[in-house]
């Protein structure tokens, strides 16, 4: 067989405008891309890494750089869980392997998932923290949207405000809000009465992530998720009790293989099963669609952030996302 090589490239990525979320403010995201070649097939793979976690795109290069050799030398998905940890690094060489197997193979990535074929996602959309008339204008511009994500900052009253205008805007709207950690304990009891009020259906990450134990017997009438307390497959355990739904996004846990084995745990354990992704391109929210076929809540709108996308692209329509194979994960037929 020929030798498996690897190649690895850094981008900036430019977003069409300031992105706010609780503690921090987005005008670029950095990307690297993983492509990864045996023989005439290649498979490639984005990740921009967590950035919670100071993940960034050096220190994902200098990972890559130190197992260069034993990713080479692997034997696929499985040994690459035992070269690399979890986060953006591995993500994008798992998702490389993911397009480099289908085209050996002859198969789109959602059948060597063992996966039904594909249909249309609907998605949330978007929007990031602002003042409550700003906020309601732009949900009022999603037309298209038929479920809107909210992202807040902690300052209650403010927040609340929002959630109200945003409301008052899209009566029609699935409504979810992103505290992003932003939280305390004590302010839950005032905010969790308001979302109720104002037909909030998720309540995504309230407080810091090393404060999950305050959640225990919160009794929410809202579903909770986990996001960035919830970053791999060893984490899925400590959700029970604290969390309803685990948000898994690929850069977090360390692409799809582990992707697909966290949905797997959390529906044995009773728990719902979100995707999300980092702000990034179709090339990186593709890996996320397959995964999104077997999820109850879809959260993969990160190109739209961006000033331009790669070609071909990911489509959104009628509040729905849909990936075809030519973006990633193609079989060899439909590439000649």
């Amino acid at each position: 067989m020929p030798k498996l090589t690897m190649s690895v490239a850094a981008q900036t990525l430019r977003l069409a405008e300031p992105f706010r979320i609780a503690g921090h403010v987005f005008e670029t995201s950095d990307i690297i891309v993983v492509t990864l070649r045996r023989g005439s097939a290649m498979g490639r793979g984005e990740a921009s890494g967590v950035f919670f976690l100071n993940e960034g795109v050096a220190q994902m290069q200098q990972t890559l750089e130190e197992a260069r050799s034993a990713i080479e030398a692997s034997e696929g998905r499985e040994a690459l869980r035992a070269i690399l940890p979890p986060g953006g690094a591995r993500n994008a060489v798992d998702c490389a392997l993911w397009e480099l197997e289908a085209q050996e193979a002859d198969e789109p990535v959602w059948a060597l998932a063992g996966l039904d074929q594909p249909k249309l996602l609907r998605t949330t959309f978007t929007l990031g923290a602002d003042t409550p008339n700003a906020m309601a204008h732009k949900a009022r511009a999603y037309d298209h949207a038929r479920s809107i994500k909210i992202k807040l900052t902690g300052d209650l009253d403010l927040d609340i405000e929002r959630v109200r205008a945003i409301r008052e805007a899209r009566p029609d709207a699935w409504l979810g809000v992103d505290g992003n950690q932003g939280f305390r304990k004590d302010q839950l009891p005032h905010l969790i009465p308001a979302l109720v009020e104002t037909g909030v259906s998720l309540i995504e990450q309230p407080l810091a992530r090393d404060r999950d134990q305050d959640l225990e017997g919160l009794g929410s009438p809202i579903p909770v998720a986990g996001d960035e307390s919830l970053l791999c497959l060893n984490d899925i355990a400590d959700a029970v009790g604290r969390f309803q739904v685990v948000n898994i996004k690929l850069d977090k846990c360390g692409g799809l293989t582990e992707g697909l084995m966290m949905a797997a745990e959390a529906r044995r354990l009773g728990l719902g099963v979100m995707v999300g992704t980092m702000v990034g391109t179709s090339l990186a929210t593709a890996p996320g669609f397959v995964l999104g076929q077997a999820c109850d809540l879809v959260d993969l709108d990160g190109p739209t952030f961006l000033a331009s996308d790669r070609s071909p692209s990911v489509r959104y329509e009628d509040g729905a996302i849909w990936a075809g194979p030519q973006v990633w994960g193609a079989p060899q037929s439909i590439l000649v």
